[in-house]
């Protein structure tokens, strides 16, 4: 893995746009002569999904449990939509929705008794909490299992109800920590949909993940970080564009795979009447571009086959 000279890869988008609702600068922790979380600066946008990506052990609960409260930073800054997250914690919290990647509900308890305990724990009044948890069990598609103890839902039927009973409140910003991992590949894709959709009712999301195919389905922007620290910003399309190295097309004939590279985009009509004007038949055609794999493998050293088992270890459905 390279060392601390890494640089640092920044996309910026327009200036158009809500404004930030998160921003953080210069933060740091250390643990005794260990830094965990060495100086990042980022921001995040109201309205969108921002990741933070990174292997295990890169810095991410560490940076998401310093904005959440649970975690003190050793220096830099915290602002949550106006809110000095390090000097007014709580203040902060009442407008985060927080979701662990342990979740911290009862397992003898039922889902809708889950769901109904939380929102009082943020003043919801009887009549107010009960209908909403109704709403997000429908919602989350765990009507039916609602008045089943929570011991006995699936790993994928647990991660949807703690995230159900983390948007109780319907708070401004949503922290997700690594939400799919350990859990099947329809329960991933639902949960990635649920986010999705939390996006499009206006609601903020803070996700960490080490699964690239997580980030690059859902994502706005996303961030980079290994060993502590940020290596990359930017959206997907721009991330991708950064590492581009000019366009390719890849045709599959009866002669084999042959690939054109050129450093402007390739008209493909040309070539395949080109191509068929000297007897040879495509069968395919597609345009090859990189991929957000490929951009993490370029900025942060670290390879695929890294990558694959560290899902392997974290479970199927990545």
């Amino acid at each position: 893995m390279p060392g601390n000279e890494r640089s640092v890869l920044t996309v910026a988008s327009g200036n158009g746009g809500p404004a930030a609702i998160v921003r953080v600068n210069n933060l740091k922790k250390r643990f005794g002569d260990f830094t965990a979380v060495n100086g990042i600066d980022f921001t995040i946008q109201a309205g969108e999904i921002f990741g933070f990506l990174g292997p295990n052990g890169a810095g991410k609960t560490t940076t998401i449990n310093m904005m959440i409260g649970l975690t003190k930073p050793t220096d830099g800054s915290i602002t949550i939509d106006g809110v000095n997250a390090r000097k007014q914690p709580k203040k902060a919290q009442a407008i985060m929705g927080i979701v662990a990647d342990e979740s911290n509900l009862y397992d003898e308890m039922d889902g809708f008794g889950n769901l109904c305990f939380c929102a009082s724990l943020y003043g919801m009044k009887k009549k107010e909490r009960e209908a909403r948890a109704r709403q997000l069990l429908e919602q989350f598609d765990l009507s039916k299992a609602g008045k089943r103890p929570f011991k006995a839902y699936s790993k994928g039927m647990r991660r949807k109800l703690t995230i159900a009973a983390g948007i109780i409140h319907s708070p401004r910003i949503l922290f997700l920590d690594e939400p799919t991992t350990g859990i099947d590949i329809e329960s991933a894709r639902q949960i990635r949909d649920l986010i999705v959709e939390l996006k499009r009712q206006g609601t903020t999301v803070f996700i960490t993940t080490h699964y690239i195919e997580d980030a690059e389905r859902i994502c706005d922007r996303i961030a980079f970080i290994v060993d502590g620290k940020i290596v990359a910003t930017g959206t997907v399309p721009e991330l991708m564009q950064s590492v581009s190295s000019g366009h390719s097309i890849q045709l599959t004939t009866q002669e084999g795979t042959q690939i054109i590279t050129s450093e402007e985009r390739v008209p493909l009509l040309p070539v395949l009447q080109q191509l068929d004007e000297q007897g040879i038949s495509v069968y395919e055609a597609k345009e090859l571009r990189p991929t957000l794999e490929d951009v993490f493998v370029k900025v942060t050293g670290i390879e695929s086959a890294h990558l694959q088992k560290e899902k392997e270890k974290g479970g199927a459905g990545k």
